[in-house]
């Protein structure tokens, strides 16, 4: 798979793909992730990527060019799935999206600033409009790490044990159940007796009924 990032702060990208699963997924040469810095792509003298909003009001506005300068190359070396746009007003990332995208090949996601890209980018290039919650971020390149982490681990042979993807909490509309490991005993708390019986029927009917019962307590809304 190939994600090709655009940003206007290529620097908030480094850190979340130089460590852990998204390094080894991309050293072992089963992804590669490049990052674009929208700057490159102005044509001015400072390098501009903002303008005033047309209307008036606080805030700028990411500026049409360099974005469709930047998508268009893409797209003339390559084709894409999905060009994804990260906006609060978007489709809310659940698994079940995530396991859609980890099957494609190609994806751009691009990373809004400010108050957000002209409307007429969102109408033209993209595919997929996205929000990871509720609330307001800076820009959408935490976002961007987000979705790109759910959806590099479910690439086949990005984890050891690629069983441990498929039993990941809402993968099957239930939460994860309650995990234990050494010692058995802590401060009087032990771990269940049926995790220590070497029953492994009982023991993976036990976890379904925790996830089950964990979903109803914590989750109810995904048991509608």
């Amino acid at each position: 798979m190939r994600i090709d990032i655009i940003t206007c702060v290529p620097k908030l990208l480094e850190s979340p793909f130089a460590h852990s699963i998204t390094q080894r997924a991309q050293d072992k040469g089963l992804v590669k992730v490049i990052i674009h810095d929208l700057r490159e792509y102005s044509e001015g003298k400072h390098r501009a990527i903002d303008d005033y909003s047309f209307g008036g009001g606080a805030g700028m506005v990411m500026m049409i060019e360099p974005i469709a300068r930047c998508i268009e190359q893409l797209q003339s070396e390559r084709s894409y799935d999905e060009v994804i746009y990260f906006t609060p007003d978007g489709i809310t990332l659940d698994q079940k999206m995530t396991n859609r995208l980890s099957l494609h090949k190609n994806l751009i996601m691009l990373c809004g600033h400010y108050k957000g890209v002209d409307e007429r980018i969102r109408e033209y290039f993209i595919t997929q409009e996205i929000s990871i919650g509720d609330y307001v971020l800076s820009g959408g390149e935490l976002a961007a790490a987000v979705l790109a982490d759910a959806v590099i681990r479910l690439i086949p042979g990005v984890i050891s044990d690629e069983t441990s993807a498929l039993t990941d909490s809402f993968q099957d509309d239930l939460l994860a159940p309650p995990v234990y490991t050494r010692p058995a005993e802590w401060r009087g708390k032990v771990v269940p007796e049926v995790l220590l019986s070497g029953d492994h029927q009982k023991i993976e009917d036990w976890r379904e009924a925790q996830a089950y019962e964990r979903t109803k307590a914590r989750r109810p809304d995904l048991l509608e």
